[in-house]
């Protein structure tokens, strides 16, 4: 099974880098049992200092469209970090109650779940979608399949499990946004996961059983203890946390903090 996070409530004073608010939590720690199939972003850069990697752990949800744009950023700011970084997903449902199938466009469903006009809702996704295209990414609402994602989130965990989360992570979110692909579906995400290489069979299997799902639910109560209300959101070194799509200097910084913070207690 994937690795658990146990994770007591925090106390939180806030904390403010240049571009973005940042929550310092102080006492606590993350406590990771079992990081064996944890993937590495930027693991092969060289960490001048010697430290070991920086982890980072992502809450998110698949259907986020602010999800895909703090990947890109967050990824940008790592590649302006001289240093090793350790990324994890972790689960995140923004609309547990969706159905698989909704029978209606994402704007018709934005509009109810938010109570806007659909032309509020038009010039919301516009807005979106305009800042996605600045990072390289092209929406298509169009063709966005509106279902429930707490099966995608299993395959994400599975996806783990197999040393493959980042790329099962990258290929979900372009399926949703980019593709007009399904990523509700048992036999949808099984396709997905067989274009990365996992095992279709396999995949079908777990997911039909529910494997992960009590993975899934371990993920979104940390996110309650952490309070985390909405996505994405980055724990850095289990004690900075970042909240939303902030530019990628912010990343650069709040993980150049933690460098020079380690590099401190080595010399101290």
């Amino acid at each position: 099974m994937a690795a658990r996070l146990t994770l007591p409530r925090p106390e939180r004073t806030l904390h403010v880098f240049p571009g973005g608010n940042t929550t310092v939590w102080s006492p606590v720690q993350l406590s990771v049992t079992d990081t064996s199939t944890t993937e590495s972003t930027n693991a092969a850069a060289p960490a001048s200092t010697g430290t070991d990697p920086i982890k980072v752990d992502i809450w998110s949800d698949v259907q986020c469209p602010w999800c895909y744009i703090g990947k890109r950023k967050f990824e940008a700011g790592v590649a302006q970090f001289d240093g090793a970084v350790e990324v994890e997903y972790h689960s995140f449902e923004l609309a547990p109650d969706t159905p698989v199938d909704y029978d209606g466009t994402p704007s018709e469903y934005l509009s109810q779940a938010k109570g806007m006009s659909l032309a509020q809702v038009a010039e919301m996704l516009e807005r979106v979608t305009g800042i996605a295209e600045s990072v390289g990414l092209h929406y298509d609402y169009d063709s966005v399949h509106q279902t429930n994602t707490v099966i995608s989130h299993e395959l994400l965990h599975y996806a783990k499990a197999h040393g493959r989360q980042l790329d099962m992570k990258e290929r979900l979110l372009k399926a949703y946004f980019i593709d007009g692909r399904h990523i509700g579906r048992i036999e949808d995400l099984a396709d997905l996961a067989a274009e990365i290489g996992l095992d279709r069979a396999d995949v079908v299997q777990a997911l039909t059983a529910h494997d992960f799902l009590a993975d899934v639910k371990a993920d979104v109560a940390q996110a309650h203890e952490y309070g985390i209300q909405g996505v994405p959101f980055f724990v850095i070194d289990g004690k900075y946390g970042i909240s939303g799509a902030q530019d990628p200097a912010t990343f650069t910084q709040a993980l150049n903090q933690i460098l020079t913070e380690k590099s401190e207690e080595k010399t101290a």
